[in-house]
């Protein structure tokens, strides 16, 4: 095992968590692709008088899924997508096609994705990373009306 070079981390942070804030997200997607959260729950945060803390995003599907990715270059998204597709591809002889040929591969997507994410908040703004930005992936090519509970837990 090697040891690091150097690692720093700012002073512990203690607070009691006093507040509980609790929201509804309604998405109508356009079919299959991402679709930006960020401000929609930077504005959720603001709105909670969120100061220090965490915010959950949990999406009720099983055929759409949440995910932190790169904002910059919109080709990561399109090879993203790329991706989930050789991963789960509609023709591989599913069994299960209730709604069509993109149901089974969509729950599969869904199952290596996330359905819940956790982000802290830190002075009341999202603690992303520069390059990060929150999405929604809808994995069904038809339009799908999404819904997606956010809660803060923390300091206002």
């Amino acid at each position: 095992m090697t040891s690091p070079s150097s690692i720093s981390r700012t002073a512990a942070s203690n607070v009691r968590a006093e507040s509980i804030a609790t929201s509804v997200m309604t998405v109508q997607t356009s079919g299959a692709g991402f679709t930006n959260l960020t401000d929609e729950v930077a504005k959720f945060v603001n709105e909670a008088g969120a100061r220090e803390g965490m915010v959950t995003l949990f999406i009720r599907h099983t055929s759409a899924s949440l995910t932190i990715q790169e904002n910059a270059d919109p080709t990561v998204l399109d090879d993203l997508t790329t991706a989930l597709d050789r991963l789960a591809p509609e023709n591989a002889g599913w069994r299960h096609d209730t709604e069509g040929p993109d149901d089974m591969p969509a729950h599969v997507k869904t199952m290596l994705t996330e359905t819940s994410l956790q982000i802290p908040v830190v002075k009341g703004e999202l603690a992303l990373g520069t390059w990060q930005a929150i999405y929604l992936i809808e994995h069904r090519r038809r339009p799908h009306r999404r819904e997606i509970v956010l809660q803060f837990i923390g300091v206002t």
